[in-house]
């Protein structure tokens, strides 16, 4: 049986790969699962995201599953505790800026229904698809993340400039940017 062609950034580690064959791109509609994955993205600003991923586990524990309200209610106490956990990145402003991000997001979810309506308004709800033959056309951002970032901060999202925002987007399958070789674009071009 051929093996299968998979996009080149997965192939670092077994754990790189199974995020990339079962997670990275497929649409995400869970509200706590979005928000998880923009408090790790944000997380990964100046890092690697195997680094991230090897913390995945560590982040869930330490941040309540990602219970959005539970966030939002985190006191000093917590922080000091979340500062403290080696398991993380103990990093104060990314920790301040993920309380304040679950913040806004209840106010989403009040004004929306739920933060997946948000952050797929910007789409129509429908998956970008990019045509990458090679990894090196993957770009940053474009004007998608750059109009999303800029909503986003005007609510008063911390940590989500444009090159976050674009590596978001991929992560929840907003965009498709898995290149035409990799067996992931065609499974997930359907949908």
């Amino acid at each position: 049986m051929p093996e299968k062609k998979r996009c080149a950034w997965c192939e670092s580690s077994p754990k790189m790969e199974h995020y990339h064959d079962e997670f990275w791109g497929t649409p995400l509609h869970d509200d706590q699962e979005l928000f998880a994955k923009l408090v790790l993205d944000m997380n990964q600003a100046g890092l690697s995201w195997n680094t991230i991923l090897n913390k995945q586990e560590h982040f869930y524990e330490a941040f309540d599953q990602f219970d959005i309200k539970k966030v939002a209610s985190y006191d000093q106490k917590k922080v000091d505790e979340l500062i403290q956990n080696a398991g993380i990145i103990r990093n104060k402003l990314k920790i301040n800026a993920a309380i304040q991000n679950a913040k806004i997001v209840c106010d989403i979810i009040k004004e929306f229904g739920t933060f997946d309506a948000y952050i797929w308004s910007f789409t129509d709800g429908k998956v970008v698809q990019h045509h990458i033959k090679n990894e090196s056309e993957v770009p940053a951002s474009d004007a998608l993340s750059d109009r999303m970032s800029k909503a986003m901060k005007k609510r008063g999202f911390k940590f989500v400039g444009t090159t976050i925002i674009y590596a978001y987007l991929q992560a929840i399958g907003v965009i498709n940017d898995h290149v035409e070789t990799c067996f992931r674009y065609s499974e997930l071009k359907g949908l």
